[in-house]
């Protein structure tokens, strides 16, 4: 793989105009008001999974449309009250497999939630959240990015956002956390829900995307024809008479109109050689950040981003801030 986007100085003053609907905030105020109308109903039950640095509990808490969704909490068991903690949502295609596949947070001293990916979870790691939800009446392509694409209302990550924004009030709620020491993070796909959450719930202050999808999706589409983004892209080309419409429901959803209204203290992450989630769209959400915010940039590498060396920079990034 070799360089295909804007060169890094470029990268770096890239601030291309917003594609936000005159309803962005009333309509997310809607949504939000509209979940928070049924009780959360967060539950934690334990779960014996042979782990004896940490307690796991397998979570249930109301998403969208009061849907029950899933989750693992992980807590050190060497803790003296509440302490801060890690809200993490997955990659696209997984869900939250087993509670063995997150010892990292909670190794270091951090409560995590990890959020099931509703409908998601059987591309690479399991899931056990259905969406009960249709697609909004339309066509659309293999996958979820043209579930609903039609009508923001119906759009399929109207539901995964609120979810993730309840999430974190089911985290927050929970007596072994510190309320006021919340972060989310993600990578991909959880990247984006990352940058979503930050800008959608005041109550977060850390925001740790990595080399996040769902941002400036038009250039996205046509400067890559990689999954997930080429799902839009086989759309278009089939109902060439919905274009506008499309484009016209992802602007609810860009990472970069969610960057604008965070306040949240950030730490981002880019491959420059990323043929998944472009340079040129995660710079778009990072430029248009409005907290404090810092980037780590790899240079030669493609969507896994930083990898290990990356994790490493986030335990040393929260940990100066929290513990």
């Amino acid at each position: 793989m070799a360089y295909f986007d804007f060169p890094l100085d470029q990268l770096k003053i890239y601030l291309p105009p917003r594609d936000e609907p005159f309803d962005f905030d009333s309509f997310w105020a809607d949504t939000l008001a509209e979940a928070r109308q049924h009780p959360l109903n967060a539950s934690f039950e334990p779960v014996d999974f042979g782990l004896r640095a940490m307690e796991t509990f397998d979570v249930t808490f109301s998403g969208f449309g009061a849907q029950p969704i899933k989750g693992w909490l992980l807590l050190p068991r060497d803790r003296s009250g509440p302490v801060p903690c890690v809200v993490e949502y997955i990659g696209y295609g997984g869900g939250r497999g087993f509670a063995t596949d997150w010892l990292l947070w909670s190794s270091a001293g951090f409560a995590h939630l990890v959020m099931d990916t509703r409908g998601q979870g059987s591309s690479w790691q399991k899931g056990d959240t259905p969406d009960l939800y249709d697609a909004g009446g339309n066509a659309h392509s293999p996958g979820f990015m043209t579930q609903g694409i039609l009508d923001p209302k119906h759009y399929y990550y109207r539901r995964v956002f609120t979810d993730a924004v309840r999430a974190v009030e089911a985290a927050r709620g929970y007596e072994a956390v510190d309320r006021d020491r919340i972060a989310v993070t993600g990578g991909s796909q959880g990247g984006g829900i990352t940058l979503a959450v930050a800008g959608l719930e005041p109550g977060v202050k850390v925001a740790m995307p990595d080399v996040p999808f769902l941002c400036h999706y038009r250039r996205a589409t046509e400067i890559v024809d990689t999954s997930p983004y080429n799902e839009i892209q086989k759309y278009c080309n089939v109902h060439r008479d919905k274009i506008e419409s499309v484009f016209r429901t992802l602007s609810y959803f860009d990472g970069a109109n969610f960057a604008v209204r965070a306040k949240a203290q950030a730490l981002f992450s880019v491959g420059l050689m990323d043929m998944i989630c472009p340079p040129s769209t995660v710079f778009a959400a990072y430029n248009h950040y409005n907290g404090p915010k810092d980037i780590r940039v790899y240079s030669y590498n493609n969507h896994e981003g930083g990898g290990n060396y990356h994790t490493v920079e986030k335990l040393k990034y929260l940990t100066r801030l929290w513990l």
